[in-house]
């Protein structure tokens, strides 16, 4: 498909516009990213358990969870899947008795490398309309993009508690 150039002076820069764009974008790599682990024959929520562990090594359950955008009874349910099929393994913390850590086993491992591996082509596939430069200015601004809009969100919500707290007075 060819890339159309549009100038800057005619391009609508709008938030709004930005917003739609980045939508539009993000549902069409997701849905490359779902075809891809669907193929694998996992759920999107137990590649993503494993991917983790995958990359930063054994973790808390209430850690994981957080990483991978679970709640905490759906990442206890992904990992008793994941156990079940001996992919994981549950085992104490040695720094918090009250917690316990999740790490793959030897077959976890192997099957997450070799799943990942499928899935890095198929994603590596679906971003290859950009090159690797412009990937990379990419990466920079939906950074500093999330990091502003996150501040904001930040002091939002504590005008808002400062607000409920002045208003209950």
């Amino acid at each position: 498909m060819p890339v159309i150039k549009r100038s800057t002076t005619d391009m609508d820069t709008s938030g709004v516009h930005v917003w739609l764009v980045l939508w539009k974008a993000t549902r069409v790599l997701e849905a490359h990213g779902h075809r891809s682990i669907a193929g694998l024959n996992m759920g999107l929520s137990d590649f993503g358990v494993l991917e983790a562990l995958l990359h930063k090594g054994p973790l808390p359950i209430k850690d994981l969870g957080a990483k991978v955008l679970l709640t905490s009874g759906s990442i206890t349910t992904a990992v008793d899947r994941l156990e079940e099929r001996g992919l994981v393994e549950r085992g104490n913390d040695v720094n918090d008795r009250r917690s316990r850590i999740v790490r793959l086993t030897p077959v976890g491992r192997q099957t997450i490398r070799t799943a990942f591996a499928e899935h890095k082509v198929a994603m590596e596939h679906a971003a290859s309309g950009l090159s690797l430069q412009d990937r990379a200015r990419l990466i920079d601004l939906l950074r500093r993009l999330g990091h502003e809009a996150g501040s904001q969100l930040e002091e939002q919500k504590s005008a808002d508690v400062a607000k409920r707290r002045k208003e209950s007075k």
